[in-house]
């Protein structure tokens, strides 16, 4: 079998939800995203296809990695039953310049109780502990063992924004935060969003499958005041990419939407 038939193999043993299993485009767009966080690409990819659990996700990606499809550094993340497959040092890497930084990644309070999105300090009090939060949940990558590696948040993160925490984990130069303790509801309705995209053409063997590596949006007034830290992402990403063979044709997008409603 070729490396693009064991991936999609791989992923309808796995990852099935009930009586449906993922087809051959959607395995293939998981593989692509696992490969680019396993190449430092991107920091981690979440599980969001279907309703398939963290374990099933922990047994996919182990299959990956005895096929030596993968790396054995790569290990599953279950937060409050979300599965994230994540690289864990470009993942301490980008927590760790955030906490010392606090410039390389825009927080946007986007409260319901706001006329507007507002930009927040990225290492204010609740943000910060939730930062080290994490940077001490990945300390526990040590104490995994070769054969199981699920990292579980437990009880903690259940105090987390998660919305906030998988914009950091993923590598995303902007996240948003609300606060979750008083409404999950956000001020963007009606709001112009530019939505950023960065695609490549994967190609393990002689099959390429064009996918998309990142999406996120920047609510459009706020775009330049974050340009630095939009310019700094695209910079480094171009230049990690440069520096492999196994996803070519780089292309960053961007478009404007304005939605009734945006759930976070």
């Amino acid at each position: 079998m070729s490396a693009s038939e064991l991936f999609v193999a791989a992923a309808r043993k796995y990852l099935s939800a009930g009586r449906k299993s993922l087809s051959a485009p959607q395995s293939l767009d998981l593989a692509a995203q696992v490969s680019a966080v396993d190449l430092g690409l991107k920091p981690a990819v979440l599980y969001d296809i279907n309703g398939a659990c963290a374990e099933q996700v922990e047994h996919y990606l182990s299959s990956l990695q005895s096929l030596q499809l993968v790396s054995k550094s790569l290990l599953t993340l279950d937060l409050n039953g979300n599965g994230l497959i994540v690289n864990p040092v470009t993942v301490k890497s980008n927590l760790e310049q955030v906490l010392h930084e606090g410039s390389s990644v825009a927080v946007i309070d986007v409260c319901h109780s706001q006329e507007s999105p507002t930009l927040a300090d990225p290492l204010r009090g609740d943000l910060k502990c939730m930062i080290q939060d994490l940077l001490l949940l990945l300390g526990g990558v040590q104490q995994l063992d070769e054969v199981e590696r699920l990292l579980s948040g437990g009880e903690k993160c259940e105090e987390w924004n998660l919305c906030t925490v998988f914009g950091l984990l993923l590598g995303y130069p902007v996240t948003y935060w609300f606060d979750h303790t008083k409404s999950f509801d956000n001020c963007l309705s009606m709001t112009p969003l530019t939505v950023v995209t960065a695609s490549a053409t994967w190609q393990p063997d002689t099959a390429a499958h064009r996918c998309c590596l990142y999406s996120f949006s920047v609510p459009a007034a706020l775009q330049e005041e974050i340009k630095s830290d939009l310019e700094t992402w695209k910079l480094r990403l171009q230049q990690r990419f440069a520096q492999q063979n196994l996803l070519k044709d780089l292309t960053i997008n961007q478009s404007v939407v304005t939605l009734p409603s945006v759930c976070l």
